[in-house]
């Protein structure tokens, strides 16, 4: 998977702030006096903070000059009315990059916040919580950021990095036994997990060597029979349907890693505020 670096930071800012300000720049702040401004972020509900290379590249951009000093770090735990950072520079420079850069920190720390709520459901059982590619067009790498900030883990980045065989590809093939020992022929070295949604496509497959099974959309009950059954041939993996209600319920069944697209697709974005310091 891709990592989180200074290019891709700089690179994503440069591109937000000209949504922002294409084709006229700010022209709001044009009428009002560009003078020397004290500022501080607040946060404005408790959260796991994560964006604040983002936030300080904003504001970087769009001024040079403008000193960005943080007075926490990517993924701790922080309370409402916390100051995350002290800003100093000209109003138009900060005026100019306020909303982009709350935007990549809401966003960022929504989803540091939802997964680490996942996670505290099932702490003290063997299982992981993990992201899905279900997130939103080209903010995926700092999503999958966010998720682990949280305390998840990543699934695969993109359709190269591992083989997935899923119910439309069965649905395409018929025949899922035969699918799953063709994938194991030509895998060069990629890791294999075969999704099933209930026991008798798992009976079909179990034995064959491949690495992981994905159970989508199991009750509990089967949901344990399964597990019973594959996990001493392969590590175990359920979805479908997850909340924070049921969570640790599933958990409960044995299963290794719990796979979630709320975390990232519908992750509330985390309130925070720019006021000046007079």
């Amino acid at each position: 998977m891709e990592k989180i670096n200074q290019k891709y930071i700089k690179t994503i800012v440069q591109q937000s702030l000209r949504e922002d300000l294409k084709p006229s720049g700010d022209i709001t702040t044009r009428i009002i006096k560009n003078k020397k401004i004290n500022a501080k972020i607040i946060a404005g509900q408790n959260c796991i903070v994560g964006g604040l290379s983002f936030a300080k590249e904003a504001f970087k951009i769009s001024d040079k000059k403008i000193t960005f000093i943080a007075k926490t770090k990517d993924g701790r735990n922080i309370k409402r009315g916390k100051v995350l950072a002290l800003l100093r520079g000209n109003a138009s420079g900060i005026l100019k990059s306020e909303r982009v850069a709350l935007n990549f920190l809401g966003l960022i720390s929504g989803v540091a916040t939802i997964t680490n709520k996942f996670v505290k459901k099932v702490k003290g059982k063997s299982c992981q919580i993990c992201c899905t590619r279900k997130t939103l067009p080209n903010l995926r790498l700092m999503q999958k950021y966010g998720v682990k900030l949280g305390g998840g883990i990543n699934h695969r980045f993109n359709l190269s990095d591992e083989i997935l065989i899923k119910d439309n590809h069965i649905s395409v093939n018929k025949n899922i036994r035969d699918l799953v020992k063709r994938t194991i022929k030509s895998r060069r070295g990629k890791k294999i997990t075969v999704e099933v949604d209930n026991l008798n496509q798992l009976k079909k497959i179990i034995g064959l060597k491949f690495n992981r099974v994905l159970f989508d959309n199991m009750n509990p009950k089967n949901l344990r029979k399964a597990i019973k059954i594959s996990k001493r041939f392969y590590e175990t993996e359920a979805s479908g349907g997850v909340t924070l209600s049921n969570v640790r319920r599933i958990a409960a069944t044995g299963v290794k890693r719990i796979s979630i697209g709320q975390i990232t697709h519908s992750a509330p974005a985390v309130d925070f505020k720019l006021d000046f310091i007079s």
